[in-house]
Formats: structure tokens, sequence, C-alpha cells
């Protein structure tokens, strides 16, 4: 168990991903191919079935080591008993697009001047256009204590395959004390995760009797409690309603995990720090840019992929491309989100390939279906400035069943059937979803 957990310090996407009849070893085929797809993640999957359709998936390579490809955003349901972790993955085989090849293995390095990939079996990859879609990483390891301490009861990350179950038994084990949820001092994937899981832990802690002798406690290092006042202002109803602490400006830096306790630091304060004993603690990690993207010319100052806010391209390289976590995007980083860009971006390509300027423009369009509890959802949909662009004609800041269904039953199989085949997405993917139905 310790050397799996030592994998997640070098954790992967969004949507991480074996196929009949891919190339799952580089030996002896072609070495160069017009469009290499870097990550065989929810972008890199989605953007690879549109490609497949523009240039023929003889000209299409994916490079992508997992051999599961996982939806991630059930993972909140999982962490919370609603749904099995099984729903949530699929060999990866069945999800790459059929006849584009696939490398079954990591990259190692990316040269965008001589446009070469290098893998880590030593094979070289040259390319006419490329699409990064690595992901961002997860780091564990930057809170003392931690990934080790998960070999102890009590704790739990909905953010890992190998650490969301425990949250499930954490939260059934609970009899009484402190339930502590944190947010970290990073950007972070889907960042109404952390919260989510705490709402649902309410929940299930009133469905069994337990809630009394529970001190729900939210320590986030955000300023506010969600980015788009909207949404937030709901929030703290909801968390007013059901008696739920939240602490700003607070950053989990270590774990105890043979005390049960969790040390936060003051961010308001530098040195000050805190010590919480749980009965319960749900872990949301540091995350950062992909380490290959960071030593690579492709990233920003920040190791992020540095590409056109509004059309997905390179700002230095105008044959790459981006798409989701892995990008320097100003905008929450969700799979809404990717779904949105891989329309724009599916557009821009297909511009370049014709020796055009792009001409579509991506809003920062990205959502975050704010689970409140086993039958509710609050719908947030939003720009890169924060303004709602809501789907629906209702107000999306209620709780409501409806968006909860949508959640749970509708998005998993819109994701599956729809944005891994390249059939859905664009912007206002929501709103898509009302003229697409269930096809």
């Amino acid at each position: 168990r310790m050397a799996a957990l030592q994998t997640m310090r070098k954790c992967r996407p969004v949507g991480t991903t074996i196929r009949k009849i891919h190339t799952s070893s580089f030996a002896a085929s072609k070495q160069h191919y017009k469009m290499l797809v870097l990550g065989g993640g929810t972008g890199g999957i989605a953007m690879s079935a549109r490609m497949k359709r523009i240039m023929g998936a003889e000209n299409v390579v994916v490079v992508e080591p997992s051999d599961t490809h996982y939806y991630q955003p059930i993972w909140t349901l999982v962490g919370a008993g609603a749904k099995s972790l099984s729903t949530s993955g699929r060999s990866t085989a069945s999800v790459m697009p059929s006849g584009v090849k696939w490398v079954k293995s990591k990259v190692r390095e990316i040269n965008p001047d001589s446009n070469t990939v290098y893998v880590d079996d030593g094979s070289k990859i040259t390319y006419d256009y490329l699409i990064v879609a690595l992901g961002l990483q997860l780091h564990f390891e930057k809170i003392k204590g931690l990934p080790e301490g998960f070999e102890y009861p009590r704790i739990g990350s909905n953010y890992s395959v190998q650490t969301v179950e425990k949250t499930w038994k954490a939260l059934q084990n609970f009899k009484e004390g402190n339930a502590v949820f944190s947010y970290p001092n990073t950007p972070i994937k889907c960042g109404g995760a952390p919260q989510k899981i705490m709402y649902l832990s309410d929940a299930y802690l009133r469905k069994t009797g337990k809630r009394e002798k529970a001190n729900i406690i939210y320590n986030t290092s955000l300023p506010v409690i969600f980015a788009v006042k909207k949404y937030a202002d709901s929030l703290w109803e909801v968390v007013k309603k059901r008696d739920i602490q939240v602490n700003l400006r607070q950053n989990l830096i270590e774990v105890r995990p043979d005390k049960q306790e969790a040390v936060f630091e003051n961010l308001d304060k530098p040195g000050e720090t805190k010590v919480f004993e749980y009965e319960m603690l749900h872990v949301t990690p540091p995350m950062g840019p992909n380490a290959v993207i960071k030593g690579s010319p492709l990233a920003d100052e920040a190791g992020w992929l540095d590409v056109d806010k509004e059309n997905l391209q390179h700002k230095r390289y105008p044959n790459v491309f981006g798409i989701g976590d892995c990008t320097s995007l100003p905008t929450s980083k969700t799979g809404a989100a990717v779904a949105a860009q891989s329309g724009v971006l599916h557009r821009t390509i297909s511009r370049v390939l014709k020796k055009q300027k792009p001409d579509k423009k991506y809003d920062g369009y990205t959502s975050c279906p704010l689970v409140t509890s086993y039958n509710t959802v609050i719908l947030a949909e939003f720009d890169y400035d924060g303004n709602p662009l809501e789907t629906f004609p209702i107000n999306q800041a209620k709780e409501r069943r409806s968006m909860y269904h949508m959640k749970a039953d509708v998005m998993p199989h819109l994701y599956w059937h729809g944005l891994l085949r390249g059939l859905w997405g664009g912007p206002e993917p929501y709103r898509k979803l009302l003229h697409l139905g269930m096809k």
C-alpha cells in the first residue's frame, strides 16, 4: 500500500487514461505524425476524437501511460458513499478513438523548437502540430506527514484514486468530534470539491444521528467561501443553516495522524499556526503545473502551458495548442471548462490548418455543480471575470434536486458518450445538453 501511496507524489490529470488495435509499444511504427496529443485525460481524448475527424485517424497519435481513464468529477459522490469507485473508470482502450495510435508511455521531454517529444522508453516522436493536455500534479508531499499519513484511519481525499474510498471509510467510522475539511494555498482543479464533501458529510451525519456530536469545520486558504459572489452568498446561507464553521485564510501545512491532529497556518499572520484535533480529516492537496511542461520552453513563469486565453494557441509556438488543467488559462479548472475549450480549440486548429487566423474566442466559461446534500446542487456557471453565465431560466444559486440529478446521472452519460467522442462541448456546454438530450 505504501508503494501505491508514493505514486500519489506524481498524480495525473482530470480524466486519466489499453486499446485493442492501438499501438501500446512504439517500436517499428512511424515516428512522425501530423497531430501529436500529449495526455489521455479529458482534454486529450476529446481533442484526439475531434482531430481524427479533421485529418484522419492515421495522422493522430496520443501519448498516455495509464491503463485506466477516470471520470473524476464523480469522486465527490464516491467519497460520500453515493457512487462506487468502479463506476468512475473505464479502460483507456475503450475511450481511445478507433484507429488513433496510442503510445503507452510517459512524456519525458518536449522540444518545441525541433517539433520533437521524447517519451520514457527513449523513443522520439516528431510532429507538425501539438496539443498539450497533460493535466496538473497533486502534491500531497508538500504537507508534512503525507502521503504516508493515509496509512492511518480517519484521513481521506477525494482527489486521488488511492484515497477517495478512505474518505468514505472515515465518514462511516465517525463517532464524535471534529470533521475538518481543507483547501490549499495553490490553484486546484474543481474549486468547489473541497466543500462539496463537507456538505455531504453533514448530510450523512444527520441521516445517521451523529450530527449533534460533530463539529464540521471548513478551513480554506481563500479569503472567500467561493470566488463568485452570487453563489458565495447562497453558500454562506447553507453553512449558517447547517451550523458549519468556516475559517478563511487557513492553510493545512502538517498532519499528525498518530495524534489525529492537523496543523494550519494563518496566511494573514505569517508564523501563526493552529492545531485542530480531528475525528475525520478530508485533505485537498496542494497542486501545481506538470513537471514536463514546467521544464520546457512552453511554460510561463509559473510553469503552466502559456497559451492565448481566447484561442488556446501557444503564445510563442503557433503549431502548439493547449487544453485543460495544464494551461495558464485564468479560469477554474473543471471538466466543464474542458468541454467549453474543446469546441473553441477545434475551431482554432481548423483555421490554422487553412492558414487562417483563429476567429472563435473562449470567454473562460467554467462550471461547478456545488453538491450541497445527497439530492441538491447549486449549479455555478461563470466566465473569466466571475460573471454568471447560466444555462437555465431559473435562479441557479438556489439548491435544486434537478441539478443533482444532472450532476449524478446525466453528466456521466454525456461525458462517456459525448465529450470523449468529440460530440459535445464548445461554449455553454450545458445549453447544448438541452438540445442533445441523452443522444
